[in-house]
Order: structure tokens, then C-alpha cells, then sequence
């Protein structure tokens, strides 16, 4: 069983996760509902959850706020938010968890069953990655948190040369050879780096680096031969976009 506390000012919004909770995810215990940030961190102390569906925007303080009150977080967050891009940008990158409102009982499902499937609960370098661009507005992002599954890594965007499916996992090839496993998709791994011109949907199967891109041979789709010497081929259905990344 998974003990959970919810925060959020919206009254509303806290009793429509309560029932969302109760039908599709047996499994989460609701210890508590609070209105406000700092009513959420007396209940913390007293109660130890193990997670916490946590809103983001919170008058007075807000949820990345609470946050910061931990020298150690000691429990998994999955934050429920309405649109903010930067904000979700900077979750993802983090390899944190996020619901956007209003929350349906799909993606409610999806991301209790992605924490866990984890081994280990997000780490302090996941957090404080966030709130180095959340709160002080970091600016461009020089790295991202890849979820793995012992726990998760910092990898350098610009040392990325492709990213390849396998299933539900994502093999990320670097520079010097060496890969990391996602326990992302490459769907996921594709909205992590969307932002980011030079990364490109090729195939179904792979997004590539196009700045590591040395050689484009023509045919049906065609294919790239990549700096590390591999060969990806491009589907028809993006054979165009391709060609005009480059003329």
C-alpha cells in the first residue's frame, strides 16, 4: 500500500483526485487533503507518506517551495499543475513525475505504475536540477535526467547522439560510445527534447542528433550515417522533413 498525502488550494480539485484514486488505483491510501503549502508540511512530519500529489501553483507558497523546506526529500511527489511550458519542461528534464489538470484516470494510472515500477525514489540531484531552473530560471538546459533502472543519470544533451527504441525502454547513445537505458520511451524521450532544434524524429524507431549527422544517402527513405558510424534509416514519412533541416 502506498501512503499518499494530496495538496492542493483547490478544494475541487482535491476531492476529484480523491475519487480518481479510490476507483482506478486501489493501491494509494489517501492519509490527508490539504488546502495550503504549509499546512502540507505539518501533515509531512506527522504522518511520513510516501507520496505526495503536490499542486504547483499555491498562494503564499507554492509547491516547489514546500519543496525546498527538505534538506532530504523523503518521499516520491508527483505534481498536478495546469499548463505552465516551463515549468513542464523543467519536470521532465528532472525525470519527476506530473499530472496535468484537469487529471484523467489514464494518465492517473500511468503515473503511479511508473513510480512503482522504480526501485529507488527520485534522488536529491533530481530535485535540485529543478529547482535550479524552476525557481531561479536557469535558462537554456545543458543537461537532463534519464530514469534508469537503479535510479537515474545527468547526461549531457550535447553529447547525444541518437536515441533508439527498444519496447517501452530507450537506448540513448553518447559520443564516446557509451549508452544509457531509459525507462522512458522514445515518445517520452522525443517530448523531453522537443525544445531542441537539432534532435529529429527519423524513424519510428529513432530520434538522431542532427549535428552529428555526417553523410545523407539517397533512396525509398534513405538513410544517415552518423559520427559514431552508425547507419539509421529514414522512414518516407520523414524524408522530407529531414531534407529541409538541411536546404
Amino acid at each position: 500500500m502506498i501512503k499518499a498525502i494530496l495538496v492542493d488550494d483547490e478544494v475541487h480539485c482535491l476531492e476529484t483526485l480523491s475519487i480518481l484514486l479510490e476507483e482506478h488505483c486501489p493501491e494509494v491510501q489517501v492519509l490527508d487533503r490539504y488546502t495550503s503549502a504549509k499546512a502540507a508540511l505539518k501533515g509531512i512530519e506527522v504522518l511520513s507518506p510516501d507520496l505526495v500529489f503536490l499542486d504547483i501553483e499555491m498562494p503564499s507558497m507554492n509547491g516547489f517551495e514546500l519543496l525546498e523546506h527538505f534538506r532530504e526529500i523523503p518521499f516520491a511527489v508527483i505534481f498536478t499543475t495546469s499548463y505552465d511550458q516551463y515549468a513542464i519542461k523543467a519536470i521532465h528534464f528532472s525525470a519527476l513525475e506530473y499530472l496535468l489538470k484537469p487529471i484523467g484516470p489514464k494518465d492517473l494510472v500511468a503515473a503511479v505504475q511508473k513510480l512503482q515500477a522504480q526501485k529507488n525514489r527520485p534522488s536529491q540531484e533530481q530535485f535540485q536540477l529543478l529547482f535550479g531552473q524552476v525557481l531561479h530560471r536557469g535558462g537554456d538546459f545543458a543537461k537532463m535526467a534519464v530514469p534508469t533502472l537503479e535510479g537515474f543519470e545527468l547526461v549531457d544533451i550535447g553529447e547525444i547522439v541518437r536515441c533508439e527504441a527498444a519496447d517501452n525502454y530507450t537506448h540513448i547513445h553518447l559520443k564516446n560510445k557509451s549508452k544509457v537505458i531509459a525507462c522512458r520511451s522514445l515518445k517520452e524521450i522525443e517530448v523531453q527534447l522537443k525544445d531542441f532544434p537539432a534532435f529529429l524524429r527519423i524513424h519510428h524507431s529513432h530520434l538522431v542528433n542532427l549535428n552529428q549527422v555526417t553523410r545523407y544517402v539517397r533512396g525509398e527513405g534513405g538513410y544517415v550515417v552518423m559520427m559514431d558510424g552508425n547507419v539509421v534509416n529514414v522512414s518516407r514519412s520523414r524524408k522530407e522533413v529531414l531534407l529541409k533541416k538541411f536546404f
